[in-house]
């Protein structure tokens, strides 16, 4: 694959549309083929023209899974590649290929993607893209150097709400944006423990580690809201966390007070709440809260200088246009009348496929610029900026609170960069 030059990451794109226009195929392999990789690819096999000549997988039954679903969507059976820990890499250096998608656990994220684009692969990846700083920058640099475009499916920027909310800021509806608030707010418990109570690979992070562990699909949107890495970058950011109560008591209560995980020190707390302070003196407030008892809940909010979106409250208030002063009203009309093209172009049964359709979108955006060898829909830029909250947090709860610096990924071009993202209007 011909470098794009970093050209190729500055300009700004159309939202394109899904089509009936598939162009030339499109060859991609998928790396993990768990849970997430398995709802990813079975997205994949059914996009017209989209071949899988390639899983991985260090689970053989996985592999199989993955190479039925594949065979069943009518293509030849993918190679699997299922040697040991690093069979990705034979995987990334095949040369019919023309992307990879990668959905394993967090700690190899980083390093298989910057494999991927070393081989001239376009690389899509699961949240979060990086748990360092150090492999956030050495994604930047990967992307910098081979002109090899990188991607985090973040599915939460392509959701339904949240695009019609883009299209109302960029309409000038809530006049300057000011602050926002998001959150992953997921009761996980029973994802991090087995049936007999043993952390599986996410909940060993909670004996190790105290951060916020997945801070992207609060902060998808809010980065396009907000113009950051076009106009405005974080600057610093400062993080607490509670105490860890909530993995014990639940450990105690279902498995009893002598269950041997219990020996174990538990690090991580169990609400984690972090303030980004932005080089314009805007704001951000992100929380994580994946342990205690709780419904699902993101918790957006953005204000601005001319009124305000609650998703908690589906309402907003616009000043000069809401019909009661300082009262909220529905946002169902809003959500009607800024619909973005990318939903009202979308295929009839768009909320069947995965997560009601924000994973579609995505994938389908990948697909498309590869097939146009262009720039992804979401770049390596704001990708590591949210990724980046992981390491950051840490360092500032390690330091009782005190503010972190954060880096900017990109070395100055934030002043001038346009905004790019899901452009509709």
């Amino acid at each position: 694959m011909a470098a794009l030059g970093i050209s190729a990451f500055q300009r700004p794109v159309k939202a394109k549309v899904p089509t009936a226009d598939t162009g030339r195929p499109v060859r991609i392999g998928v790396v993990g083929v768990g849970g997430r990789g398995y709802s990813l690819l079975s997205i994949l096999a059914g996009i017209e023209n989209v071949h899988i000549p390639a899983l991985c997988d260090i689970r053989p039954e996985r592999v199989a899974i993955g190479q039925k679903l594949v065979t069943g969507a009518g293509q030849p059976e993918p190679e699997g590649y299922i040697q040991d820990d690093y069979a990705y890499e034979k995987l990334c250096a095949r040369e019919d290929l023309d992307a990879v998608i990668i959905a394993t656990p967090w700690d190899w994220h980083a390093r298989m993607a910057v494999t991927a684009m070393k081989a001239g692969k376009y690389a899509g990846v699961e949240v979060p893209a990086a748990q360092t700083l150090e492999e956030c920058w050495e994604l930047v640099d990967t992307t910098e150097k081979t002109g090899v475009p990188c991607m985090m499916l973040e599915n939460w920027s392509f959701r339904r709400d949240n695009l019609a909310v883009l299209n109302m800021i960029r309409a000038g509806l809530l006049g300057e944006t000011v602050h926002a608030h998001c959150a992953y707010a997921h009761d996980c418990v029973t994802y991090f423990c087995d049936a007999e109570g043993q952390p599986r690979w996410q909940g060993e992070y909670l004996f190790t580690r105290n951060r916020d562990p997945y801070p992207t699909h609060g902060l998808g949107p809010v980065l396009s809201w907000m113009d950051i890495n076009c106009g405005d970058r974080f600057d610093r950011l400062t993080t607490v966390a509670t105490e860890p109560f909530g993995l014990r008591h639940y450990l105690q209560k279902i498995f009893g007070p002598d269950h041997p995980v219990l020996r174990r020190p538990v690090t991580q707390g169990d609400v984690v709440t972090t303030i980004v302070k932005t080089v314009k003196g805007k704001t951000i407030v992100i929380t994580n809260d994946m342990v205690l008892p709780r419904p699902y809940d993101n918790r957006w909010l953005i204000q601005g200088t001319g009124g305000i979106y609650s998703q908690e409250h589906g309402a907003v208030y616009i000043e000069g246009r809401s019909p009661k002063s300082h009262e909220w009203e529905s946002f169902a009309s809003y959500q009607k009348e800024f619909e973005h093209a990318l939903w009202r172009n979308a295929p009839a049964d768009i909320e069947q496929r995965g997560h009601g359709g924000p994973d579609y979108l995505e994938l389908e955006g990948f697909v498309q610029a590869v097939r146009a060898k262009g720039p992804l829909p979401l770049d390596i830029y704001d990708s590591v900026t949210m990724s980046s909250v992981v390491a950051l947090s840490e360092q500032s709860i390690a330091q009782g609170g005190a503010p972190v610096e954060c880096p900017d990924f990109t070395r100055g071009r934030w002043e001038t960069r346009k905004p790019f993202f899901a452009l509709d209007m």
